[in-house]
């Protein structure tokens, strides 16, 4: 089992770049590309908080636990 990331779907279900997304919740381009792709090993809840804000969203829209 694993944590999953649906960001990149969400960011292109609310029709939003990268660099928009990096902007409004202050991280760079490249730590949210990471955590996009899913090659990140952690994420803050600050910055969960703050994408949830931008997208207007549950956390549970954008992490998911399964295999």
């Amino acid at each position: 089992m694993a944590i999953n990331i649906k960001l990149a779907a969400l960011m292109a279900k609310k029709k939003i770049s990268l660099t928009e997304l990096a902007e409004k919740i202050g991280i760079t381009q490249a730590n949210l590309s990471i955590l996009k792709t899913g090659k990140g090993r952690a994420i803050r809840f600050s910055t969960l908080e703050a994408i949830c804000k931008v997208l207007k969203c549950q956390p549970g829209d954008i992490l998911e636990f399964g295999d």
